[in-house]
């Protein structure tokens, strides 16, 4: 079995499997659908995945109070950032080299996408063109955001800005945190290397990166790697470049949070990279009530990272989220059954949510705050952190 982007362990399927009983089982199918490197790849982080470990278990300390006797029968999952109004906060992250997965990677994501309603941000390195997404997820006017990396070169950066703007995405989500990014030990240990044919299809006609030359005593990372990173400086010439919306993705410090804020971001993804930037940072989820109370109680904010259910959708939004984004599980799902896979997996989750908000006696996303969770092993209910609006409108 070779390690190129169409060996499978197995096909996948036309039809969802019979055994699939929530999202999560994907993630378990998995395994039987891609082969071993690229599903460790994929499962993994970077390092010793302390922080994808550290993603899963934060959802695990917080348990959802079920109330009685409310009325939820107009209930609904309606929510609205900015201008855009979403039917549910399911949001597909933006996952590079979906082919590792499926052959037809992104495409079959933006069908699901576009079936379900979802919001599909695509990534710069994706391994198919964004023109081909677009032009799936337009047939039926599902929202497609643009997510973009800062390229060596200026003119580069402002190609896919510009792209983007004219194939109809309508957000520009700019990640920040991942200069320096290296695959798990679990994936050198299973032997992984990207494919010859999966590549950065949106780069293709971009100038080559340049071999890096070090003087005597420079560092490979600082003067190396480093050079290249975006600073400040970058992110303020980038809001000038556009009239879309900026969001920034990568986001976990709360004085962080508030200077992008001041600066004029249009909103924050929580997110840490599901573990593949730094091993060793906090949570997504542990991060983000302190920066809710740092932005304040309307500021757009999403969240990533170790979402594996409805519940865990719904802890998120109790502490300060808006609506989220699904990484892993989007592959774990293209894998198994591709586009039909990607859109039942989203319908989980949302059927999953509908269901705790309905036990939990929330009718709205609006209605979903911090008094509805308690920490695992307390029993009082906390009120560290102030409400917050989740319907924007």
């Amino acid at each position: 079995m070779t390690n190129t982007t169409t060996a499978t362990a197995q096909a996948a399927l036309s039809t969802i499997p019979p055994d699939i009983r929530c999202a999560q089982d994907y993630e378990r199918l998995a395994q039987q659908f891609m082969v071993l490197p690229h599903y460790e790849y994929v499962a993994g982080g970077c390092g010793r995945d302390i922080t994808v470990a550290a993603n899963l278990n934060a959802f695990a300390l917080w348990a959802i109070y079920p109330r009685l006797l409310r009325d939820v029968t107009a209930g609904h999952t309606r929510l609205t950032l900015g201008q855009q109004a979403f039917p549910h906060p399911v949001f597909m992250a933006p996952v590079a080299f979906q082919q590792l997965a499926h052959p037809a990677g992104e495409i079959d994501t933006a069908r699901a996408a576009q079936a379900m309603r979802s919001c599909m941000v695509s990534s710069t390195l994706s391994s198919v063109r964004m023109e081909d997404v677009a032009a799936v997820a337009s047939n039926g006017g599902s929202p497609r955001w643009f997510q973009l990396y800062f390229q060596p070169q200026q003119n580069d950066t402002l190609d896919l800005i510009n792209r983007a703007v004219n194939t109809g995405y309508s957000v520009i989500v700019v990640t920040l945190d991942a200069s320096i990014q290296a695959a798990s030990l679990r994936a050198q240990r299973a032997g992984f290397r990207m494919p010859q044919d999966c590549v950065a299809a949106n780069l293709r006609d971009h100038t080559a990166p340049a071999n890096i030359t070090l003087s005597p005593g420079e560092s490979r990372v600082f003067q190396g790697i480093m050079r290249d990173a975006p600073t400040w400086k970058d992110l303020e010439w980038l809001m000038t470049q556009t009239s879309l919306p900026v969001w920034v993705k990568g986001v976990l410090h709360p004085d962080d949070a508030r200077a992008l804020q001041n600066m004029g971001v249009a909103g924050i993804i929580v997110s840490n990279h599901g573990g593949r930037s730094l091993d060793g940072a906090p949570a997504s989820l542990d991060a983000l009530p302190a920066i809710r109370a740092a932005v304040g109680t309307s500021f757009p904010l999403l969240l990533d990272s170790g979402i594996r259910s409805g519940s865990d959708i719904f802890k998120a939004l109790a502490l300060g989220a808006d609506a989220v984004l699904i990484g892993r599980l989007q592959m774990y799902a293209l894998s198994v059954a591709g586009a039909l896979g990607v859109a039942h997996m989203i319908k989980l989750l949302c059927e999953e949510l509908e269901i705790c908000m309905s036990l939990a006696g929330c009718a709205t996303l609006k209605e979903i705050n911090r008094g509805a969770l308690v920490r695992c092993g307390t029993s009082a209910t906390s009120t560290d952190f102030p409400p917050h609006d989740n319907s924007h409108e």
